[in-house]
């Protein structure tokens, strides 16, 4: 296998997650729906907002690397929901169908032989495709340890005992 196939098997890999780090289905598997709009303690945010924060970011990043007239939401009010905010069974459901798609286009983009890794991206000088998959897979990875955090903290059914 060539360096740049191991390249791309490991960059799906990381953004899939499972190795160093548990994946986001095992994640939000089983999560009670009555408890997602619950308070986490000395966090200032419910349980939902953690989610909706990495789709929005997510889709952020991905967006940066293929809409060259992209426009990133404000820091921090477009990428955090409001303080309090509540939600529905049925958008939470929304938001983890999101947070599917988009993910399944960023590892798209990894696997792709045809992607240049490290060349600029052409509307962003500076920045390439490598640093974003890099960094959607990093935010992901450090939000879903706070989530799953979270669960255990709220004896929200931890997926995972160690």
């Amino acid at each position: 296998m060539s360096d740049n196939a191991v390249l791309r098997k490991e960059l799906v890999a990381l953004l899939k997650g499972g190795n160093a780090h548990m994946g986001f289905d095992e994640a939000v598997s089983g999560l009670p729906m009555d408890r997602i709009n619950e308070d986490v303690p000395h966090a200032g945010y419910k349980v939902w907002h953690v989610l909706e924060h990495m789709r929005i970011v997510q889709w952020d990043i991905l967006e940066f690397i293929r809409d060259p007239n992209h426009v990133s939401p404000a820091f921090p009010d477009g990428i955090w929901p409001k303080k309090g905010a509540e939600e529905t069974p049925a958008q939470w459901k929304k938001i983890v169908k999101a947070i599917r798609k988009d993910l399944k286009a960023l590892e798209k983009i990894a696997s792709d032989a045809k992607t240049d890794f490290f060349g600029p991206i052409p509307h962003a000088k500076g920045y390439t495709v490598f640093r974003e998959l890099v960094l959607a897979a990093d935010h992901n990875a450090s939000h879903l340890g706070e989530f799953v955090t979270i669960r255990r903290i709220l004896n929200l059914k931890p997926v995972k005992e160690y």
